[in-house]
């Protein structure tokens, strides 16, 4: 089986655009459950539901890969579930190190869905001596020295950094030095990197402040259209909560 650094993707040799890519993992997952449920094809319309994205748009990006489906049958599952796998390098073994075995970076290392979709951990690396030798999830930490070593014995070319913000541009640098051409970082801060280096950032903080905003801003249309009285109600309030009738002024609510 190839290993990370001898093959990259062809989605860039093929010009997927990269809203497209990025939607492919989405498409995968629903693939993935359909196949474990057995089911042999599905629609368009049924895979953009699962999927979260609308049905031309899913269309327009599997015109990308060269799959159109079958008219009144739709999608073969399973031939879809290799060609995205292909597509986003999964049919090869990617090796990862993880950098940084806090709490983050021991939950990712005890995922277990790494290894199905492709990935293989090669190494927990962490800076405490005090963590070396420690068994996470049945790997042994090994110390941030040995870091570079590590990654030429392995052939890595995915890095994953957890470390605190103060520590993770260092930690990037030596990476990228090392031979590491793509980083998922989780640390708080913004990396800096050279060219040909590909770097996905997964802030928890920013997207919770997302959810607050949006949050935030429905509680605030409910405040709106509850105090928004239809006009009639709303002229009762300002005539002092009466309305007029056939005899002049009643209450606008009768005593029982």
């Amino acid at each position: 089986m190839a290993t990370g650094r001898t093959h990259r993707p062809a989605t860039r040799s093929r010009g997927i655009p990269e809203a497209t890519v990025a939607r492919l993992p989405l498409y995968l997952r629903a693939l993935t459950a359909l196949s474990e449920r057995s089911v042999p094809t599905v629609s368009s319309e049924e895979l953009a539901a699962a999927a979260g994205v609308n049905s031309a748009k899913l269309r327009k990006d599997f015109s990308y890969l060269g799959s159109y489906g079958t008219r009144g049958v739709g999608y073969d599952v399973e031939y879809l579930v290799y060609q995205i796998s292909r597509e986003l390098g999964l049919t090869q073994d990617w090796p990862v190190v993880i950098v940084g075995m806090g709490n983050l970076g021991a939950a990712l290392a005890g995922y277990g869905g790494f290894a199905s979709r492709g990935f293989r951990i090669a190494a927990l690396i962490d800076a405490d001596v005090q963590l070396t030798g420690r068994l996470i999830a049945g790997l042994p930490v090994r110390h941030a020295d040995e870091l570079e070593g590590i990654v030429d014995d392995n052939q890595v070319s995915i890095g994953v950094i957890t470390t605190p913000a103060g520590a993770a541009q260092e930690v990037c640098d030596r990476l990228v030095g090392a031979g590491v051409t793509s980083i998922l970082n989780f640390a708080p801060t913004v990396l800096t990197v050279p060219d040909g280096v590909d770097v996905r950032k997964v802030d928890l903080s920013i997207e919770l402040q997302i959810l607050a905003f949006h949050e935030q801003r429905k509680a605030g249309e409910e405040l709106e259209s509850s105090l928004t009285a239809p006009p009639v109600a709303a002229k009762a309030v300002r005539d002092g909560g009466r309305r007029p009738g056939p005899d002049g002024d009643v209450p606008a609510v009768m005593p029982a």
